[in-house]
């Protein structure tokens, strides 16, 4: 008999996370992997952003930003590196995917360097109708 997998939960972030997002992310950043985020700009992913955790510690994070009722953007998924493949991004993008469906956002996107995952999650490069995204980079990074 296979041994069990340990469960992870995720919910919904409270402001009181927030130290605690920002702490998790830190090592995600300074791999290049996200992009830096302010307290602000946390704070403003507040009312749309899940945590996984696991015996009290998070494991991942990823928060939906709104942009209009046709547009939103999956923003800032990280994953512990040794909880990745065991369904926390998919359950993590799940939750977003859902609360646009709640807020009748039309459309998810997703800026990603790993396209085979959000491709497994139901994403893909063009909408019907043959929309696609397109981008000008305006400055160096």
């Amino acid at each position: 008999m296979k041994p069990t997998e340990p469960q992870f939960k995720v919910r919904s972030v409270t402001i009181d996370d927030l130290p605690q997002i920002a702490k998790f992310i830190e090592p995600f950043v300074a791999e290049g992997k996200l992009l830096p985020r302010t307290t602000e700009e946390l704070e403003d992913l507040l009312p749309h952003g899940f945590i996984a955790e696991m015996d009290g510690q998070i494991i991942g994070f990823a928060a939906l930003e709104i942009y209009s009722p046709k547009l939103s953007e999956v923003r800032s998924l990280a994953v512990m590196p040794i909880y990745r493949g065991k369904g926390v991004g998919r359950e993590l993008i799940a939750r977003c995917v859902e609360r646009a469906r709640e807020r009748k956002v039309l459309e998810v996107m997703a800026i990603t360097s790993n396209e085979e995952f959000f491709k497994q999650c139901g994403f893909d490069f063009t909408l019907p109708g043959e929309k696609k995204a397109l981008f000008l980079m305006t400055r160096d990074i």
